[in-house]
This record gives C-alpha cells, sequence and structure tokens, in this order.
C-alpha cells in the first residue's frame, strides 16, 4: 500500500488539464442534447402545420357539373318578369356655341385672331426700356429721404437701400406689368 501512495498521480496541472478536458466534454453533451430536443420541436411544429392542411377537394366529372347545372336551372322560376319601361331624363340641350355670333371683330384664320388679339394689347412690352430713367427720379426723390433718416450711413449703404426698395415699389415698371 506503500508502494500504491508513492505512484499516485497528485500533479495539480494534471488535475487542472483533467478537469477542463470533463467540462469541455460536459458542455458538448448539453449542445447535443439542446440540438435534439430543438429538432423534435421542429417535427413536431411541421407534423401540427400538416395536419391543419386541408386535404383537395375531390375531382368533379362532366357528368356531375351536367346535374348540378340542370339542378340549378330547375329550380329557378320560368316565368321572368319583363321590366317595366324605364324613362330617362335627358339633360336639355345646350346651345352650340360654335355657331354664336359674337359683337365685333370677327376672325376666320389664326393669322387674322392673331393681329386683332395684338392689337388689343395695351400693355408696355418693353418696361425696361424706361428703367433708368425711372430710376433716377426714384433716386432723386428718396434718398433725400433715406439720407435724413439715416444720416450716420455711408452713401453706398444708402443706395443698397434705396435699391431695396426700388425693387418692391410700384414706380418700378417691371412691377407694374
Amino acid at each position: 500500500m506503500v508502494d500504491d501512495a508513492e505512484w499516485e498521480d497528485n500533479d495539480e496541472k494534471l488535475k487542472k488539464k483533467q478537469q477542463k478536458k470533463d467540462e469541455q466534454e460536459k458542455k458538448r453533451q448539453e449542445q447535443l442534447q439542446k440540438k435534439a430536443e430543438a429538432k423534435a420541436l421542429l417535427e413536431k411544429e411541421m407534423e401540427s402545420i400538416k395536419g391543419k392542411a386541408l386535404p383537395p377537394p375531390p375531382k368533379i366529372t362532366r357528368a356531375q357539373i351536367s346535374q348540378i347545372k340542370e339542378k340549378t336551372i330547375r329550380h329557378e322560376p320560368t316565368v321572368k318578369t319583363v321590366p317595366a319601361r324605364v324613362v330617362v331624363e335627358e339633360p336639355p340641350l345646350q346651345e352650340n356655341l360654335n355657331r354664336l355670333q359674337i359683337d365685333g371683330e370677327l376672325a376666320q384664320t389664326v393669322d387674322e385672331a392673331i393681329s386683332i388679339l395684338s392689337e388689343k394689347s395695351d400693355v408696355d412690352k418693353h418696361p425696361e426700356k424706361r428703367l433708368k430713367a425711372a430710376y433716377t427720379a426714384f433716386e432723386e426723390i428718396n434718398l433725400p429721404r433715406l439720407k435724413a433718416e439715416n444720416p450716420s450711413l455711408r452713401l453706398s449703404q444708402l443706395k443698397q437701400m434705396l435699391r431695396k426698395e426700388w425693387l418692391k415699389s410700384p414706380q418700378n415698371p417691371l412691377n407694374q406689368a
């Protein structure tokens, strides 16, 4: 027995190694068990889904279809009622405006229509031609007022303010159109 005690392995590194090996084996077994449980649950779920699916309806032959049609025809009433006369109210006719004679000038072609419409145009077609003269008049009137309101500003700053007012002013020919 003394000899047995001498040969006994008490190496701590060896014990730790063995414990680690045992733990890894235990983890592997647990993983295998979890996989087996998951597989069993999946199979059970698949079976329950298959059980819920309805079987396809039985095939119907042409003879059976014709019998069904005959039964439905027999059950329908043979006398059909004729609907009474239906009176549809039509809206009153509107006057054709294409034939209407208009007082004033009459145009038969596109060129005549353009000439008639262009003659009546009183709108200023080129307000930018009068822009410079209108701006100088606006500047002569409003620059002294701006100088009185803002005496500490430079002339360039006053002209910037004047320009902003000009863009919004009704005296600006571009705003009149």
